[in-house]
Order: C-alpha cells, then sequence, then structure tokens
C-alpha cells in the first residue's frame, strides 16, 4: 500500500479518538509510520502525565488505527 493512502487511514483514525482525549484535556499527533507498520505517536497535553495513557495507548489508539489501517502492528508514544 502507498505511504501516503495509509498515513491517510493513520489520521482518520487518530480524528476519531482525538475527541475523546480533547475532553479530557488532551490530544494526539501522529510522528512517523515506520517500515508500513509501526506507528509512531505523540500524547499531548492533560494525556502526557496521565497514568492511564499506555492503556488508552494500547486499547484505544491502537485498537482504532488497526480497525483503519490493519496492516499495522504496533503503536508507540513517543
Amino acid at each position: 500500500m502507498e505511504d501516503q493512502e495509509l498515513r491517510t487511514k493513520v489520521e482518520d483514525a487518530l480524528e476519531e479518538i482525538r475527541p475523546f482525549l480533547r475532553s479530557d484535556g488532551g490530544d494526539i499527533s501522529l510522528i512517523s509510520i515506520e517500515d508500513g507498520k509501526t506507528v509512531q505517536v505523540r500524547l499531548e497535553g492533560a494525556c502526557v502525565g496521565c497514568s492511564v495513557n499506555q492503556m488508552t495507548l494500547k486499547s484505544g489508539v491502537e485498537m482504532t488505527i488497526k480497525k483503519h489501517a490493519p496492516q499495522i502492528e504496533s503503536v508507540i508514544n513517543i
């Protein structure tokens, strides 16, 4: 799959979860997609110091991204 198409799918996934993060005073940014299978994101705002953010990352963010782009294997917060 072309990189731009994959990037668009990942951005669509982030747009889907962004309102939930913003309601808690946080946000998320796509940093990069490595080898077409690892997504690097940065949690921002209130999400940075939140103890729930690793759970949010795995259950919410990764699950949503995989729904949009099944070839993604992992999501890492940097």
